[in-house]
């Protein structure tokens, strides 16, 4: 239920990722991954300012230029709490940051699946920049890009820097 310009709203979202790796140092080509998000939110807002805490489970990952295809899957478990501005009562600029923790990371080559979770951290902090339009009936559409700010390697034998960066359209 939302209230016009005051009040609280509940309810679950999903939505396309497209993800990759942003790299600096690293010898592979990191390109897109296409995965999903799926999970629940809370919207608090007073006036044109509004707090949305979220849960969300998020694939992510990227396929690599290599000799055969190689897809790197992520899952995580990611906490966004987002910031958001209404210049209009439909229409929210959102900010904020995005606590991850990581499920799962395999390694697919030409369908064969290798769990990869120890060279890469369990956790992973990233910045949400973003817009949404928040429509009749409850129906929230949201554009967001989902920049990394920690290194995601654990890999003892490259230091190569590796930040999770997505885009989401829920």
């Amino acid at each position: 239920t939302s209230f016009g310009q005051a009040g609280f709203s509940a309810g679950i979202k999903g939505g396309l990722n497209f993800a990759s790796i942003d790299h600096e140092s690293a010898s592979e080509i990191y390109n897109t991954r296409t995965g999903y998000h799926a999970g629940a939110f809370i919207n608090l807002r007073i006036q044109r300012i509004g707090i949305q805490p979220e849960v969300m489970f998020s694939s992510q990952g990227s396929t690599l230029d290599l000799s055969t295809e190689t897809i790197h899957k992520f899952n995580y478990l990611n906490i966004p709490v987002v910031l958001k501005f209404y210049p209009v009562d439909f229409l929210s600029l959102q900010a904020g940051p995005q606590f991850g923790f990581l499920t799962s990371a395999k390694e697919v080559v030409d369908n064969a699946s290798q769990d990869i979770e120890t060279i890469y951290k369990d956790s992973d902090l990233s910045l949400i920049l973003g817009i949404g339009l928040e429509l009749p009936f409850g129906l929230n559409i949201d554009g967001r890009y989902n920049v990394g700010i920690s290194d995601i390697n654990d890999d003892p034998n490259t230091t190569a820097l590796l930040k999770n960066q997505v885009y989401q359209i829920s």
